[in-house]
């Protein structure tokens, strides 16, 4: 079972899809600029293994509102829109997790609402060793989108008439249909504000953790991975040899996630009893 939703947050309208059904359930969020279209064949593996699985476009990024004002958004509100969704859907504890941003969304949702988790699943994180890589690569899209919007929306046309059909075709289509003026508020807000919890409230996320990092990944270096493994106080560190690993050659990190979120729903259930 496939189904789109969307609920209102503040005000703004955010996307999702549902992938299968139960009380099981895994919630994912996606990568800077990205879409919820990132997940969907993880989204679908672990579907298939019995979980419920929902994947969000956050403000500002796919199918959701994009407003153009920067103060909107923030790690700490992407984390609130995570919350809200819970809400919107009636669940009480899942799993939470994301890619890049999604994986510094989810730690700020152990912050915010501990009590929500059942687990995290905590890919690419983005701490200190990012910033200069960071730094690079950005600016200049906020730059275009603020001050040369013409190449932005000429770009994002030419990937409108790309045909869909190829799932990362799709993806990096998606990545590219920018709105100018909503993009440059996104990585303005994003990216200027805090972008992860300071190591002193990692320390006492106390939520199970699956950290993935990444060989060969200066956006996301291997360190901030290794970095954020040891900071929290349960977690279970991961290496995959690219970043496209989980993408292209999928079974083996997708098989350590499987075991990992039935450990922790296992563990909730035995709670419960």
């Amino acid at each position: 079972m496939e189904l789109a939703g969307a609920f209102t947050w503040d005000g703004f309208r955010l996307e999702y899809t549902e992938y299968g059904k139960g009380e099981k359930v895994v919630v994912l969020t996606h990568g800077l600029l990205m879409t919820r279209r990132l997940h969907r064949d993880l989204a679908r593996r672990l579907a298939r293994e019995g979980f419920r699985v929902i994947t969000l476009d956050l403000l500002g990024h796919g199918g959701s509102d994009r407003p153009t004002e920067s103060w909107r958004y923030s790690m700490t509100d992407s984390a609130q829109q995570v919350i809200a969704l819970l809400d919107h859907l009636g669940i009480d504890k899942a799993v939470v997790g994301g890619t890049s941003l999604g994986a510094n969304v989810s730690l700020e949702v152990a912050v915010a609402a501990p009590e929500r988790l059942a687990g995290l699943l905590v890919e690419m994180p983005v701490l200190d060793n990012a910033v200069f890589a960071g730094l690079l690569a950005f600016p200049p899209l906020m730059f275009a989108g603020r001050f040369t919007p013409l190449p932005v929306r000429v770009v994002a046309r030419l990937a409108a008439m790309v045909p869909h059909g190829n799932l990362w075709v799709d993806v990096v289509t998606d990545t590219l249909r920018q709105e100018p003026a909503s993009m440059a508020a996104v990585l303005h807000g994003l990216l200027f504000g805090r972008i992860a919890p300071p190591r002193r409230l990692r320390q006492r996320i106390e939520t199970p953790t699956l950290v993935i990092g990444h060989a060969r990944d200066p956006i996301h270096p291997f360190g901030d991975a290794d970095t954020l493994a040891a900071d929290l106080p349960d977690a279970r560190f991961v290496k995959a040899s690219s970043p496209v690993e989980l993408r292209f050659r999928p079974e083996r990190i997708t098989e350590l996630i499987v075991t990992f979120l039935r450990e922790r729903f296992d563990a909730e259930d035995a709670a419960v009893a």
